[in-house]
């Protein structure tokens, strides 16, 4: 990946809408160069899909929190029910798993309060394998879909 890549890849991570021939321009490259480049930044992987961003309040979520998860065992039947189950919710927009102790991160979204308590007191503390919850309130999203420093 060179300079010219990573600045085609700096303008897509700001408006992936962008038209080849905007996108060209704005890189200094001409039209069919720039979609060569495009494509291959495709292809290899490293562009991995085009999407809208969404302000999750104009949706009606207007209550987010971040769910920490510690699972009971650590074998890799425990790992794969307990993901095959956390990717079912769709409340759970980003699930992560960490080192050490807790599990995983959930970052989840609901209408308000009464639907995150239900949320949790229905699906989420019935995840297999679960042996302990805590979860925060999101007071602001202080930094949010940040794009990549290239």
């Amino acid at each position: 990946m060179d300079k010219i890549d990573r600045k085609i890849l700096a303008e897509l991570q700001m408006d992936g809408r962008l038209s080849i021939t905007d996108l060209a321009e704005r890189v200094g490259l001409s039209l069919s160069p720039c979609h060569r480049r495009v494509k291959a930044l495709e292809e290899s992987g490293t562009i991995t899909g085009y999407k809208a961003r969404l302000d999750p309040r104009h949706l009606g979520f207007n209550f987010s929190a971040i769910v920490f998860v510690t699972l009971r065992e650590g074998d890799h039947k425990a790992v794969e029910a307990f993901e095959n189950s956390v990717v079912q919710i769709p409340e759970v927009i980003q699930a992560q798993r960490l080192f050490g102790d807790p599990d995983y991160f959930l970052y989840v979204v609901t209408h308000d309060l009464i639907a995150f308590q239900k949320l949790y007191d229905e699906q989420l503390s019935s995840l297999p394998s679960v042996l302990r919850l805590t979860s925060t309130l999101v007071m602001k999203d202080v930094v949010q879909d940040r794009i990549f420093p290239l």
